[in-house]
């Protein structure tokens, strides 16, 4: 009987308790004891083709879609921080750092997790300021543990969306106006009058619950706006699942607080944008960003957000990655189901796209990225300017990226007269400076960790990393 490559624990794991069911009623229903259905969540072992099929055929969705990518994901991490000089000493190769992450993954995750609380404790050392987040761009221990979070949940929690489907059915039974059947619920279930008015500078949303009133700055966004009150109604009308859901996830310190605030913008991307209805625009127009936001009056950044949500077993989208970086390349949110591994404590490659959009704002910006490794992805990446809602009120200007593996571009229209085939198209790219392997890279901003310096005093090349090559 031949096995499967692919290690599908991760995702067996996420399905299985996503839908409550014990480790002992899914060995049963496989025909296998719960101990070795145990060591196949772990990647303790091989998956035969029956088996796999059996699994599909329980959950309800293709076998493609069990193949999971969390151990490169994983590797991608560990390789990351190993590349920390802390570590400067020590000769690990790629090899020793992937059999860890294939052998005992539980591990490499645990090692990742302590060495952001040391990389954190150090920083504080070294600036002599408080190990406190920055909320838009700082790093903080409980952001990442918020994005392994999501990441462990393919950004897909069907209580949430089962929540938000009711809701939604409610409004919509209330007005053939969303905005007049929000109202409507938020009065009639919770006695809250929701209107906008004049709110201090920086605050966009205001519950009074003694005063029972919801108040949403009257300088905002229409679709900013919606979406704050959506957000406040999470919170009141899925607490019990987000609860449930933070209770789960084995979190601390304050990652509980930021997941809350994580899980309720979920809430109201999925009540704003109904799963079904949603997806049907993604596939109707190839995932047109600009016309699923006057679609559904939402803004670029929800959309894409909301794109990354497609998950449901047998209904899926896309499997896509997100980031957002500000214009000093700080990364303040990122999520990856195309495989592409984004960087966790460090600035991306300066070469993807997701920085040069900041040098045509407004436009969506197209590229096939290729890592070192030779996978390739399809990108996109578009500017947007938050705040400025006042007359002299400070901008933040971020970059949002997009995209998929290769073999996906198809499905979206921004690949429309590329030759996806071509390999001169593809842009080569790499995680971070500290780990990519392309010496002669001339915006290379820092040597590989193994480097070791020389000085040809006879020809110069464009980078100093790289080797001088002789003319011919």
């Amino acid at each position: 009987m031949s096995a499967m490559e692919p290690r599908i624990g991760s995702r067996v794991q996420r399905l299985r308790r996503a839908r409550r069911i014990s480790q002992a009623d899914l060995a049963s229903a496989l025909g296998i004891s719960a101990s070795y259905l145990n060591l196949i969540e772990h990647n303790r072992r091989r998956i035969t083709v029956p088996l796999l099929m059996k699994l599909a055929g329980y959950f309800g969705i293709e076998p493609g879609e069990l193949v999971e990518n969390d151990e490169s994901r994983l590797v991608g991490d560990l390789m990351e921080l190993f590349s920390d000089e802390v570590f400067a000493e020590h000769a690990l190769t790629n090899q020793d750092i992937r059999d860890l992450a294939a052998s005992n993954p539980t591990v490499g995750r645990a090692v990742v997790r302590l060495f952001d609380q040391y990389k954190t404790l150090r920083d504080a050392r070294r600036t002599g300021a408080p190990a406190v987040e920055d909320e838009e761009t700082g790093y903080h221990p409980a952001t990442d543990a918020v994005s392994d979070f999501i990441q462990e949940n393919g950004n897909y929690f069907p209580t949430l969306e089962a929540a938000a489907e009711r809701v939604r059915h409610d409004i919509d039974s209330a007005s053939d106006s969303f905005e007049y059947g929000l109202k409507t619920y938020l009065f009639n279930v919770f006695g809250l009058n929701w209107h906008a008015a004049s709110l201090p500078a920086g605050i966009a949303r205001r519950h009074d619950a003694n005063g029972r009133e919801l108040i949403t700055a009257e300088v905002l966004p229409p679709e900013s706006a919606l979406f704050a009150v959506a957000h406040q109604l999470g919170l009141l009308a899925a607490s019990r699942e987000i609860e449930q859901l933070i209770e789960s996830g084995n979190l601390s310190a304050d990652a509980p607080v930021l997941t809350r605030n994580a899980l309720a913008s979920y809430f109201a991307a999925a009540l704003v944008m109904p799963y079904e209805p949603f997806l049907r625009a993604c596939q109707e127009t190839r995932y047109d960003i600009e016309r699923i936001q006057r679609r559904f009056r939402t803004s670029f950044e929800q959309v894409c957000h909301r794109m990354t949500t497609l998950q449901r077993p047998g209904l899926s989208g896309v499997p896509l990655h997100l980031v957002r970086t500000d214009i000093a390349g700080n990364i303040s949110k990122r999520f990856s189901l195309s495989g592409i591994h984004i960087s966790r404590h460090s600035g991306a490659c300066p070469r993807w796209n997701v920085y040069s959009a900041f040098l045509h704002p407004e436009r969506i910006n197209v590229q096939i990225s290729q890592m070192p490794e030779g996978q390739r992805y399809f990108c996109i990446a578009r500017s947007i300017t938050k705040g400025g809602y006042r007359y002299n009120a400070p901008r933040r200007h971020l970059s949002i990226g997009l995209g998929c593996h290769i073999s996906h571009a198809g499905a979206m229209i921004y690949s429309d007269g590329m030759d996806l085939s071509d390999p001169s198209q593809a842009v080569p790219i790499g995680v971070g400076c500290r780990i990519c392997p392309r010496l002669d890279c001339g915006q290379r901003a820092q040597p590989p960790t193994d480097h070791h310096f020389t000085l040809n005093e006879t020809d110069m090349s464009e980078s100093f990393y790289a080797p001088a090559r002789r003319g011919l």
